[in-house]
């Protein structure tokens, strides 16, 4: 495993969600300090090229307006079939419910007639796809004020939401949580909760077990585990390589500590395990977005603590901590399996070799390597 690539002076998003379709990355929603996100405006799409390396703005062909869900953060999107399914989530005002799909070909949003037990409006759930369904758990749920741990399962061909009510002991009442498919189980892990339950006393924990849903008989189980186990921790980002889990980074608010560690978890031998990787990979952060594409995994956004201001944010001096917080614009590629020719680069990168004898071509995917700064065609 090895960091390949940083690109610099991208797509600079905090709280938003993305999904892999075919060769492209399309990032959804989200927000940027200092924007204004009371206002209702249709929300934006931005597609990370994996072969040219390039963000750039998506434009809907929709029409109809109320077809196109609003600008918000806290959402969920997953993919089914070349089309990506956006739902959950809030602006400063209010939180939403309704699902829509956006066709990454015809560029169009549809907001689908649904049929169902439909979930209260909320943000911070997770989400995955098994089979031909698609489940939510978790969340804030903004009309009644409360974390969720509830289960709700939408059918992809038939567009119908069920509530469904698991056997076993569900994980806490949480957000911010992650959710990732291993064959027919649902993996939950980390996320925020609170020592009162259900209820936000701002009194926050920040679970580490490990459980998943067994969706072929409805049952929760929480394995045991051994191994490195991780801390507990919000925001962070979780994905699937190979049949084993992955977490990267995120934030735990009563250490006060943001993470920039990457753990793997085997579901064969129920062990966690702290991975190290070379290369310049990225710094810590929270609400970040990562997705897999063949052996490539892509990083981007995220915010962190300001380098500038990092001592007043471990002693909490400031009553508002997002004074102290930078939002991210870079993105980085990890590769699962890199060549001989990407380990022979990586050397020459590492050991600052001559690389005047090398061709253009190789000299220009170095260069990629150490760092490639692109200008976004929104910001100039």
């Amino acid at each position: 495993m090895l960091w390949t690539m940083r690109i610099d002076g991208g797509l600079c998003r905090v709280n938003h969600a993305a999904v892999a379709i075919r060769e492209n990355i399309y990032s959804f929603g989200g927000y940027r300090t200092g924007e204004d996100y009371q206002t209702c405006r249709p929300i934006d799409i931005h597609v990370f090229n994996t072969v040219t390396l390039k963000w750039f703005p998506l434009t809907s062909t929709t029409v109809d307006t109320t077809e196109i869900p609003f600008q918000r953060y806290g959402h969920t999107v997953v993919a089914y079939k070349d089309l990506a399914y956006l739902w959950g989530g809030r602006n400063d005002n209010r939180a939403c419910n309704i699902l829509y799909y956006f066709d990454v070909f015809t560029r169009k949003w549809t907001r689908p007639l649904v049929t169902g037990h439909i979930p209260g409006a909320r943000d911070g759930h997770s989400a995955c796809v098994i089979d031909h369904y698609m489940y939510i758990f978790g969340g804030y749920e903004e009309d009644i004020q409360r974390f969720s741990q509830d289960v709700h399962r939408f059918n992809l061909k038939t567009m119908n939401w069920t509530y469904i009510v698991p056997i076993g002991e569900p994980p806490r009442w949480r957000d911010f949580h992650s959710a990732s498919s291993i064959g027919n189980r649902m993996y939950i892990f980390g996320g925020r909760g609170d020592v009162q339950g259900s209820y936000h006393s701002q009194e926050e924990v920040y679970c580490n077990k490990l459980m998943y849903l067994d969706t072929s008989i409805m049952k929760w189980v929480q394995p045991e585990i051994t191994g490195m186990v991780p801390v507990g921790r919000r925001s962070h980002s979780a994905f699937v390589y190979n049949n084993k889990l992955y977490i990267f980074g995120g934030y735990n608010g009563d250490t006060v500590t943001h993470f920039g560690d990457f753990y793997c978890y085997d579901p064969q031998t129920s062990k966690w395990s702290q991975v190290k990787i070379r290369g310049r990979g990225p710094c810590p952060r929270r609400r970040q977005c990562c997705c897999l594409i063949s052996n490539n995994l892509y990083l981007f956004g995220g915010t962190s603590p300001n380098p500038n201001h990092e001592e007043h944010f471990r002693d909490i001096v400031f009553p508002n901590l997002e004074q102290v917080l930078i939002d991210h614009d870079d993105l980085h590629v990890l590769d699962f399996f890199p060549s001989l020719k990407t380990l022979c680069m990586f050397l020459v990168v590492e050991y600052e070799l001559d690389q005047s004898y090398l061709p253009k071509d190789i000299k220009y995917e170095i260069g990629t390597m150490t760092n490639c700064v692109y200008r976004h065609p929104t910001t100039g």
